[in-house]
């Protein structure tokens, strides 16, 4: 979409309304014909100040291009809360209208006053949404003594967040919540994971976590290879020693997305996607109960981009270009291998397991055509055997690896 005329003057306003303001922002605001906001955004500008006041519809984003052609080539301020660029509604214009349609009067963000009020570093506290999304996306960035801050959804936010932490091996940590920052009605409490007790307050808060991880619990970092036993299904998952291997090779950057073909349990979509928040997974999978476990795990490993879909070939339209692929089930499949080469763009990676003779053939077969890597992996695990210990083996797993260069 295209707009033409003066720039959207984009302001941001915080819980000290139109004083907090400086003569820049006030000014956009007043010489606007019309101002867009929220009911609460728009209660915080003076009665006096002319213009019409229009408050978003809900759901916002589908509406948003007819919303704004019918104001085209009048004079338009919209109000944000804070800094309109940190998780705001400026990104979204920006990427709807491009930058040089906006003229954006930022405001300190809620993190940033949020840091102010707790001595934190403001670069080295990691920020987690719950605004729209899952609160279980929080988990992957909890670690023993890290410092995380949640933009809440709402008044209720604090409360479940204090469950999640509980029932996720966090129960000791230190939550502080921080509501209405900056505004006459500012308020700070705090309680520990485990023994919550506060009333739901101000929807408008943002949740501070000082992490204490149980020492027994489970370790479930980042890194991949988390325990087997993180993932429930009907035992079809790829080994915690050879998936950590696996996504080694695949090699992760943040942004990027995978296809992982034969998701199984999911293990290989999911710990793609927990290794930075910006990477999305598209896993296919025949079996819709293996669909559904795949699902189940993603929620309670907190991992939201992550789209889950039926077969190759047959599921393929319509889904995002892929980085890197993982094939773990359907080789032998016809056509498997085949759609996946055709799909993945030059410089990409994949990446195939078999554990079969037949699918390992097939694996040396277009290692020989298109170059790459084959490794053989065979991994022990002690288990008891009477009063000894024995090495039990696991199947043998045979990878191939390559990235796709085609010279012109």
């Amino acid at each position: 979409m295209s707009w033409t005329g003066e720039p959207i003057a984009v302001v941001g306003i915080g819980a000290d309304g139109w004083d907090g303001l400086g003569a820049r922002a006030r000014e956009a605001v007043t010489a606007s014909d019309v101002v867009f906001g929220s009911g609460r955004q728009l209660d915080l500008v003076p009665a006096e100040i002319a213009g019409e006041r229009v408050a978003w519809p809900s759901p916002l984003v589908p509406a948003l291009p007819g919303l704004l052609e019918l104001y085209r080539g009048r004079r338009v301020a919209v109000l944000a809360s804070g800094d309109p660029m940190f998780y705001g509604i400026g990104v979204t214009l920006a990427r709807l209208l491009g930058v040089p349609a906006l003229r954006v009067l930022p405001q300190p963000s809620s993190v940033s006053l949020a840091c102010a009020r707790l001595g934190w570093a403001l670069a080295e506290v990691p920020v987690v949404s719950a605004v729209g999304r899952p609160l279980e996306t929080v988990l992957p960035e909890l670690a023993d003594g890290r410092r995380v801050l949640v933009l809440a959804e709402d008044a209720r936010t604090p409360a479940r967040l204090a469950e999640l932490l509980a029932d996720n091996g966090f129960g000791d940590s230190r939550l502080t919540v921080l509501e209405q920052l900056d505004g006459p009605a500012e308020r700070i409490y705090a309680g520990d994971a485990h023994d919550w007790k506060h009333e739901p307050g101000d929807p408008l808060n943002i949740v501070a976590i000082e992490g204490i991880a149980d020492p027994a619990a489970p370790r479930r970092t980042r890194i991949p290879g988390l325990p087997d036993a993180s993932y429930d299904g009907d035992g079809q998952l790829t080994k915690r020693e050879v998936r950590a291997l696996t996504l080694s090779a695949l090699a992760p950057a943040p942004g990027e997305t995978l296809w992982d073909i034969g998701g199984g349990s999911g293990t290989i979509a999911i710990e793609w996607c927990r290794t930075h928040p910006d990477c999305r997974a598209v896993t296919f999978e025949r079996l819709e109960s293996r669909r559904r476990q795949i699902a189940a795990n993603a929620s309670v490993l907190g991992v939201a981009r992550l789209e889950i879909r039926g077969e190759v070939p047959g599921d393929l339209e319509g889904s995002p270009e892929p980085d890197a692929i993982f094939v773990g089930g359907g080789l032998t499949q016809p056509g498997v291998l085949e759609t996946c080469w055709s799909h993945l763009r030059q410089g990409g990676r994949l990446v195939a397991n078999a554990v079969t003779a037949e699918s390992e053939a097939l694996l040396v077969h277009w290692a020989a055509a298109h170059g790459g890597e084959l490794r053989k992996f065979q991994i022990y695990r002690g288990e008891p055997l009477g009063g000894f210990t024995a090495w039990r083996p696991q199947l043998p797993v045979a990878q191939w690896s390559v990235t796709k260069i085609i010279a012109p």
